[in-house]
């Protein structure tokens, strides 16, 4: 007489050394075989493997260029000249034209706040020296020293741009930024008279990025440093890593209170092509367990007692083994238990 394939509560006994424990099992099938006998082997089986486990935690983000950056006048005059919304400066391109006086951009974190000219010493005089030579200027010492070497230097570079030779450089006649810049959007228009402090444009970095507003509770993800995935809008991921973590006050509206929120920045191993703003989702580790034992998620077994179990299959005999869990991440578990480990196979409920 054949026997029907059967769902229901199945006991089984395991002996763990010279130590029985009974273990019930929910929903554990026996199957049949082609002469009539009951196998008690599964359907379906997986291997336990040795892996590293990643949980990742998926916030929604934008991509864009990041942060902007003003760009304001530094003394009065006519803007005879501005950039087109969209384009890129280097070190050494005129940002703007003021009474058609170009004002080219430099790299520095140092802000112009003197004139330089011989005698002057500091910090901001190697910041220019660095810069007058990396446009090909020589003849100087590149120091914390304005020489009357540097002042000759100084003059011809101003011969090149078409300004007066001085051989003095006010802070009205440079501009500094950390590095090239792209132009992001106008405030002004050629032929205003502005006076110093008057808004001309925005600008932004010229590398792709990507910024996601945590909330406080999700401060833990955000570590400088650590790798995370970007999915894009047409479903394929980039590799990303955090490069800016920075702590934000957004106004509350009306009579709501103000928000605090951890804005991340994360830069691109590879510029992403042919975006310039959208909407992403960025995958940030929440969990990571290297060089664990682990199983499908499916392949649990819930027992009576509490906990889980797996179905050990071995030499055509399976056996209840009940197990320890860690980790559940990407649909695997890691699990540890009697003589769980690498290569072992295991039922998968159907």
């Amino acid at each position: 007489m054949s026997r029907r394939r059967t769902t229901g509560v199945i006991a089984g006994v395991l002996t763990i050394g010279a130590v029985a424990a009974a273990v019930t099992v929910i929903n554990l099938p026996a199957t049949e075989s082609g002469d009539g006998t009951t196998s008690s082997g599964p359907a379906e089986t997986a291997d336990v493997t040795k892996q590293t486990l990643i949980d990742r935690e998926s916030h929604p983000g934008t991509l864009g260029h990041g942060d902007t950056s003003t760009v304001a006048a530094r003394e009065s005059g006519t803007l005879t000249a501005l950039p087109a919304s969209g384009a890129v400066i280097i070190r050494g391109k005129p940002l703007y034209r003021l009474d058609n006086k170009p004002v080219p951009l430099l790299y520095g974190t140092l802000p112009a706040y003197r004139t330089l000219q011989p005698g002057v010493e500091g910090a901001d005089v190697l910041q220019f020296e660095k810069n007058l030579r990396a446009l090909g200027y020589t003849g100087f010492t590149v120091d914390d020293e304005y020489t009357s070497a540097t002042a000759e230097a100084v003059e011809d570079w101003q011969d090149d741009l078409g300004l007066s030779e001085t051989g003095r450089v006010g802070t009205g006649q440079i501009a500094y930024g950390k590095g090239q810049v792209r132009v992001d959007s106008l405030s002004s228009e050629a032929g205003a008279v502005v006076q110093p402090g008057t808004e001309l444009f925005k600008t932004t970095g010229t590398t792709m990025v990507a910024t996601v507003a945590l909330d406080v509770d999700d401060q833990r993800l955000a570590r400088k440093g650590a790798a995370v995935e970007v999915e894009m809008p047409d479903g394929s991921t980039a590799a990303g890593k955090i490069t800016g973590v920075e702590t934000v006050v957004e106004p509350g509206q009306g009579n709501e209170e103000d928000t605090t929120k951890i804005e991340v920045t994360v830069a691109f191993a590879k510029t992403p092509k042919g975006l310039d703003e959208a909407a992403v989702a960025v995958g940030f580790v929440a969990s990571q367990r290297p060089d664990v034992l682990t199983v499908p998620v499916a392949a649990l077994l819930a027992l009576a007692e509490g906990g889980y179990g797996l179905e050990v299959v071995e030499s055509g005999a399976t056996r209840i083994v009940a197990v320890e869990t860690g980790l559940f991440a990407d649909g695997r578990v890691e699990v540890s238990g009697d003589g769980i480990r690498p290569g072992v196979k295991v039922g998968m409920p159907s």
